[in-house]
């Protein structure tokens, strides 16, 4: 990670996305037949991205595991999903925010899960709530959204990926 942690104030950023449940195959799984089917939906559409693509998780377990996200990409106000895509936008608000420069998983480097935990930790120092509530499965967020700004698609290296990763600060 070779950014801190800090708050900013955010814009809402309309989107669409593919909603998955994440199963014992795991996120990969989850994401890897999304991300294509969400590029075909909106290339059939002649619509482009309006910026890199991004994971909203919606639920977690109690072991911070993703058992709910979705596959998104962001796109003009106004365009409307369907059956299989749904519109939606990012709230506007005040966002926790990190830069992770880094692998997606590793058993020995600092990867997303380390990220997400420097964040938690940090923000929980800063007296910084995280928008989230209690479910009977786990925890589900406000918004907690992992975008890609540069990745496997675009570059092999995996020192070389960057995320931006972004929890919404509540309010209380």
């Amino acid at each position: 990670m070779d950014d801190k942690p800090r708050i900013e104030q955010r814009a809402g950023v309309p989107y669409v996305a593919i909603p998955r449940r994440v199963r014992e195959d795991g996120v990969a799984a989850a994401v890897d037949s999304a991300f294509p089917e969400l590029f075909r939906w909106l290339g059939d559409r002649g619509i482009e991205p309006l910026g890199p693509p991004f994971i909203r998780y919606l639920e977690i377990d109690p072991r911070g595991e993703p058992l709910e996200l979705e596959v998104a990409a962001p796109v003009a106000a106004g365009l409307a999903g369907d059956e299989r895509v749904r519109a939606d936008a990012l709230p506007v608000g005040r966002y926790v925010t990190l830069l992770h420069n880094g692998p997606y998983r590793h058993a020995t480097e600092p990867d997303l899960a380390a990220a997400r935990a420097a964040m938690q930790d940090w923000a929980r120092e800063q007296g910084v709530g995280l928008d989230s509530r209690k479910t009977d499965r786990g925890l589900a967020w406000g918004c907690y959204v992992e975008q890609y700004l540069v990745g496997p698609v675009d570059e092999p290296d995996y020192s070389k990926w960057k995320t931006e990763l972004m929890y919404l600060a509540s309010d209380h």
